[in-house]
Parts: C-alpha cells; structure tokens; sequence
C-alpha cells in the first residue's frame, strides 16, 4: 500500500478503535451490571442479546489492534524497519488479548444461561477479575511508544504531535505495570486522556493531510 493510503487507514483505525472500544465497555457494563457475581451472571441471564453484542465487539477490537498495527508499520518502517516491526509485534499481542477478553466474556455467556451444577460462581469470580485487558492495555501502550518515538525521528508529522504520543505512551507504559502489580491503586481514565487526544488529533491528521516522506 501507498504512504496515502496507509495513512488513510490509520487515521480511520484510530477513530473507529476508540468508538469501538467504547462501545464495547458500555455494552458490557450493562449487560453484566451487578453488586456481586451471581448479581452480574443474573443480570447477562436477562440480557443475552446485549451480552452476545458485548462478545462480537470484544473480538472486533482484536481486528481493530491488527489492522492498526499494520497501517503504523507501513508509515513507520522507512524510518527504522526493525523497531516497526517491534512495534507492530506489541500491537498484534494487544489484537490477541482482546480476542483473549472475548472468549472469557463467550464462558460467562454460557454461565450465566446455561451453567453447570456446582462452581459456577467460582469460575465467573475469575473471569469478571481477569487481567486480560491491562495485559492488552501494557503491550498497546509499548507499541504505542515505539510508533510515536519512529514518528518524531522520521519528522514525518508534526514533532508537537508525535512528542504528545510519546509522552501519553509512556505514561501509560509507567502506570499501567504498577496497577497490574497493585503497587498503585487504580489510576482512573485520567491516565488515558492525552492518549485520547493523541490519536484523535493524529487520526485527523492522518485523513486530512497524511505523512510526509521520511527523511
């Protein structure tokens, strides 16, 4: 694919990630509401078609990361080959988690409409507290950082831009290990903003004016 082309894509990506994944998490959060665990299994039991949207948005997610992944490589490896390919690596591990987060979210389905006779809410208790999405999280922010650093050196966006990418990356590079460890509590969406701003300013940039050529 042409740099065009490949900028077009990745702009679109970055917006249709973000709705996506939205999307997906206030799907989820109401079709699996509830104080405790046999609260929430209740809660998928009488929303089964809203449970089933949550799974298919999930795994869309997975797409998502890969085809992003893809699209940030064609506009980064002329700068450094083997750090893209690096890059694109933690981002197809990010695409896997999700498809990860999907099957859990596929067993809870079936708990919940159809479940076994005994160690039910045993089973739902791991997979409503799994880790899968802040491993996803850890490996999309070390990607995140490798693309942001080849943009600012290939100077092929604005280096206000890409420095905002590195800088939000590597925020999330230092915070979310330390949350996954418990050594900090939750950080709270205020760590995803400038990641937020990030993509979809570069999303814009990327569909409006696409990327010079690298030096």
């Amino acid at each position: 694919m042409t740099s065009r082309t490949n900028a077009r894509l990745a702009g679109f990506m970055f917006l249709f990630y973000i709705v996506n994944g939205i999307a997906g998490m206030i799907v989820s959060g109401r079709a699996s509401a509830g104080g405790d665990t046999a609260a929430r299994l209740a809660a998928i039991a009488r929303h089964p078609s809203m449970m089933q949207l949550a799974i298919v948005l999930t795994l869309l997610t997975a797409v998502d990361a890969l085809v992003l992944g893809v699209a940030l490589y064609g506009l980064t490896r002329d700068v450094d080959r083997d750090l893209a390919m690096l890059a694109l690596l933690f981002r197809a591990g990010e695409g896997l988690m999700a498809a990860f987060a999907a099957l859990g979210q596929a067993t809870l389905f079936r708990l919940a409409t159809d479940p076994p006779a005994n160690g039910t809410n045993i089973l739902a208790e791991s997979l409503f507290h799994s880790r899968n999405g802040n491993v996803s999280a850890i490996l999309f922010s070390i990607g995140s950082t490798i693309f942001a650093a080849l943009f600012l050196r290939g100077r092929n966006i604005p280096r206000l831009l890409a420095w905002l990418g590195l800088i939000a990356s590597v925020l999330l590079v230092v915070v979310l290990p330390l949350e996954l460890a418990r050594v900090i509590g939750a950080a709270g969406w205020w760590v995803w903003m400038p990641m937020l701003v990030f993509e979809v300013s570069l999303a814009l940039w990327l569909l409006i004016k696409g990327v010079a050529v690298p030096a």
